[in-house]
């Protein structure tokens, strides 16, 4: 008995959805930008907003090439997460748990959460930020309201 059994973690939402085919180009377009529109505002949170802002008023663009770089990690990191999937049918976690011991998976997941943990860190502040430059509300309640 293997750990997945190739099953998916989430049966409920693991499917895939019909793209139309005789609609039309628009359609099919917007079939693909759904998807597309959903990730890209992953990207657009208030935090990388507050973050930019502040970096572009005291740097200039002299971070520009930071910004290509990451920008073009980005899109290598997708990438291979896409090829994971078509080629396992696994997603990331799923792959880490099949593939690699149960404490290295353990350290996996402990590395995720501190990151998750992070990243709602940056949002948290970033909101907090835009409150404050927006409507003058002091730092710690534009937390406590962004909380």
């Amino acid at each position: 008995m293997t750990p997945s059994e190739n099953r998916p973690s989430l049966p409920e939402v693991h499917r895939s959805i019909k793209i139309p085919n005789s609609k039309g180009f628009f359609s099919k377009m917007l079939a693909y930008a759904g998807p597309g529109y959903l990730v890209s505002v992953g990207y657009m949170d208030p935090g990388n907003w507050a973050t930019d802002i502040a970096g572009g008023s005291k740097f200039g663009y002299t971070l520009l090439s930071v910004i290509l770089l990451s920008n073009l990690m980005a899109i290598l990191l997708q990438s291979l997460c896409v090829r994971l999937g078509v080629a396992t049918g696994k997603d990331l976690a799923q792959a880490c748990r099949d593939y690699f011991t149960q404490k290295v998976s353990f350290c996996l997941w402990v590395l995720c959460e501190i990151a998750i943990a992070a990243c709602d860190l940056a949002e948290l502040l970033g909101s907090a930020i835009a409150l404050q430059l927006l409507f003058s509300i002091p730092l710690v309640w534009g937390v406590c309201i962004t909380a």
